[in-house]
């Protein structure tokens, strides 16, 4: 499945090249990687061994291809790179709310896999939902993503719509939290920097504890709740009718719609 070209190696691209190099899994001679603004993950996987946008020809050396540009650029990249790929290139996608058959149709007719990572995937916590009709391409992306975290498998392509709300756009959500609540620590009398350390402690390492107890989250905040305590009274703010709940179906819906007109 190498060489590996990798179309964008940004944000997201960026991510996976660091966290293959960490997990060890594809030496950076492996990779040929091609970006007009390589980032700091691209550089220093050149100074490794990595072919940076070298000449088209070299291009046809790859076995699997990423396209990890951004979703209103792929088009220019699959016609630019295209028609020097080898026929039996599989192309992975991680472009948001572009579908497999509209790749598959501007890359020549090549298999295709689509995938909704998130950039943990450099430390190898990432989560990466998949859909491919075949099965070769599933199993490819399966090989890709697997070392950097939880591979979740979509039986139907619609649903990366939502697997892209839920999961690819969630950080994202998690991190608007820890400011809002930093800002509201803040607004309650701690200084700033107490309000951060205190905020991002108690978050990351309650996001630990779900990650390695298996608990249902619903449990867990059963368990520190007291009846009539102050976990109490914030939750019948969080969780009440304006509350989290509604405010995340009303996220999801729109990061889901926005998906959809990406891929129109």
């Amino acid at each position: 499945m190498t060489p590996i070209l990798m179309l964008g190696a940004g944000r997201m691209g960026g991510a996976m090249v660091a966290g293959w190099r960490k997990a060890n899994v594809f030496a950076a001679a492996e990779l040929i990687i091609r970006d007009p603004q390589p980032g700091p993950a691209a550089l220093a996987a050149e100074q490794d061994g990595a072919t940076l946008n070298p000449p088209e020809a070299e291009l046809a050396r790859a076995r699997t291809v990423v396209l990890a540009v951004k979703p209103q650029m792929w088009r220019e990249a699959a016609a630019e790179v295209s028609p020097w790929l080898a026929a039996d290139a599989v192309i992975v996608s991680i472009a948001a709310g572009v579908r497999a058959g509209d790749i598959g149709k501007e890359f020549g007719g090549r298999c295709v896999a689509r995938v909704m990572p998130t950039t943990a995937a450099a430390i190898g916590q990432g989560a990466a939902s998949l859909y491919a009709e075949d099965p070769a391409a599933l199993a490819r992306a399966h090989a890709l993503f697997e070392p950097l975290g939880t591979v979740v498998d979509l039986p139907d392509e619609n649903l990366m719509h939502a697997a892209t709300a839920v999961s690819g756009s969630a950080p994202a959500y998690f991190y608007a939290f820890i400011e809002a609540l930093e800002a509201a620590g803040a607004a309650a009398g701690l200084t700033p920097k107490d309000a951060s350390r205190l905020a991002r402690s108690t978050l990351t390492g309650a996001a630990a504890l779900l990650a390695q107890s298996g608990e249902d989250p619903a449990e867990l905040r059963r368990q520190v709740t007291s009846p009539g305590g102050t976990t109490q009274a914030a939750l019948e703010v969080l969780l009440g009718e304006t509350g989290l709940h509604p405010l995340l179906r009303d996220a999801v819906t729109a990061a889901a719609r926005r998906s959809k007109e990406l891929g129109a």
